[in-house]
């Protein structure tokens, strides 16, 4: 209980003094605030939502008015409310995808620097394999003979072509730490190789892992608009990919009135570049956190 009670000290001061140093970082404040209101209206959406984004509310193709704050669709569906709860589908997408990539990353990254040998050599030829492959084409291939239009399939395309990079960041700094001296000691005690891995490597990938993720969510939130976008997304979802989809499939960018149905196309593109915009945010202030050298003197 003593050993336990201390670690929790250790990393209670931990957190304190990364968080200490990363709201010195107005930039990394401003993201926190980005990302927090669009999962704060993710997390309430039934109750923000004017209308039911899935049913006909009134008239297609009608502008903003005091009705409809971004007026309707093809279908007669309020566009707004649509937005709304596109921000569940689309931050779900983003977070689920990016738990997964971290975590099969992490795991190769893991046995291949800390085994290094044959099981390296096989593990990085195959990252090397897909780092070299074009990322969305890739994905568009994945996603199609897996089967379309299904949620789980853009999440597993995603992780199945991204995960080489985090899996290279965690074995360069496997190999930093298997042979220090707290693991030389473990292993002469008897401890075994799974134990060290996750008992006294892994936990000192932590923050690495953490900033990893965030730019990772980034990533799979631009990866899910484009595979929505070219119609191989969910239909049954309501997400910004998607909303981008009908627009360009229904007739949006023009409305069948002779101009762009601004409404429809600008909101979700722009809520997308702002979520992004603040993920990133987010990772270059964890950046400072983690490393001394990036902090500004």
């Amino acid at each position: 209980m003593g050993l336990r009670s201390e670690r929790l000290k250790v990393l209670k001061r931990r957190i304190s003094s990364g968080w200490f140093i990363y709201r010195q970082n107005k930039a990394g404040l401003l993201g926190l605030c980005i990302v927090g209101f669009f999962i704060f209206i993710a997390i309430f959406a039934p109750y923000m939502a004017p209308y039911n984004p899935y049913k006909r509310v009134d008239k297609y193709f009608l502008p903003p008015s005091s009705a409809h704050i971004l007026g309707t669709n093809d279908l007669g569906q309020d566009i707004f409310s649509e937005l709304i709860y596109g921000a569940r589908v689309s931050l779900l997408v983003g977070f689920l995808a990016s738990i997964s990539v971290v975590s099969v990353g992490t795991m190769i990254g893991l046995i291949a620097g800390y085994y290094g040998g044959i099981i390296d050599e096989i593990l990085m030829r195959l990252c090397d394999i897909i780092l070299v492959l074009p990322g969305i084409p890739l994905m568009i291939l994945l996603a199609a003979l897996l089967g379309r239009n299904q949620f789980h399939v853009l999440i597993l395309a995603i992780t199945l072509t991204s995960w080489p990079g985090v899996s290279r960041l965690i074995r360069s700094v496997t190999l930093s730490l298997k042979n220090r001296p707290f693991v030389e000691a473990a292993r002469a005690i008897g401890a075994g190789d799974t134990y060290i891995m996750l008992k006294h490597i892994l936990p000192n990938t932590l923050p690495l892992i953490l900033s990893s993720a965030i730019y990772q969510t980034a990533g799979a939130m631009m990866s899910e608009a484009s595979l929505s976008f070219l119609g191989l997304g969910d239909p049954s979802q309501k997400s910004w990919g998607m909303m981008l989809h009908y627009a360009q499939t229904a007739g949006g960018w023009w409305a069948n009135m002779g101009y762009p149905a601004w409404w429809w196309i600008i909101p979700p593109g722009l809520c997308i570049a702002l979520v992004v915009l603040g993920l990133m945010l987010i990772g270059q202030a964890l950046e400072e956190v983690i490393n001394p050298r990036l902090r500004r003197r």
